[in-house]
């Protein structure tokens, strides 16, 4: 990184140490990984609370709803519901509860699995995948304009260092 870039990185953190977030109740004493962990969560969340609020107002959907959807979508023949479970790192029970919602909308149907007779999967409807698509489509471009400041090279560079820190973290996948 040049001089001129470290310097707007340095004054952009000043400007943002005003605002209050996560990482407001940091100093310079704390441990680096810390506050690099609290900048992600920071980011993670202002992101995720403006996609939940246009997802709220736009199509009157949550966004745990809109993330089962999208699981299913990438999944045609359906999951079943420990296999959601797993994907989104929720309980069994809120994946009950928002497939019963969304089955009473007739946006998911549950089905016999064709694997295993005694157990069902969860699928897209028609009217779902419809629907899903449509949101899908206007969450990308939510995204995009989101992002649309930051630089494709600083995108780039991020997306990098963060396959890089997926790779190495030491935590349990399985807890």
């Amino acid at each position: 990184m040049d001089d001129d870039r470290r310097k707007e990185v340095a004054d952009a953190e000043r400007g943002e140490a005003a605002e209050l977030d996560l990482e407001s109740r940091l100093t310079d004493e704390h441990h680096q990984s810390l506050r690099l962990w609290l900048r992600m969560l920071s980011c993670t969340t202002r992101i995720e609370n403006e996609i939940r609020s246009r997802l709220r107002t736009t199509f009157g959907i949550t966004l745990p709803r809109f993330d089962l959807m999208a699981q299913l979508e990438r999944h045609p023949d359906g999951l079943r519901m420990g296999e959601l479970s797993k994907r989104m790192m929720v309980t069994g029970g809120n994946i009950t509860g928002i497939t019963d919602q969304l089955e009473r909308e007739e946006l998911v149907v549950r089905v016999q699995d064709a694997r295993d007779r005694r157990a069902s999967a969860v699928k897209l409807t028609a009217a779902g995948r419809a629907a899903f698509a449509e949101m899908a489509t206007v969450h990308e471009r939510w995204i995009e304009e989101m992002l649309a400041d930051v630089p494709g090279e600083d995108k780039a560079a991020m997306i990098a260092l963060l396959s890089t820190m997926k790779r190495k973290l030491r935590v349990d996948d399985e807890v």
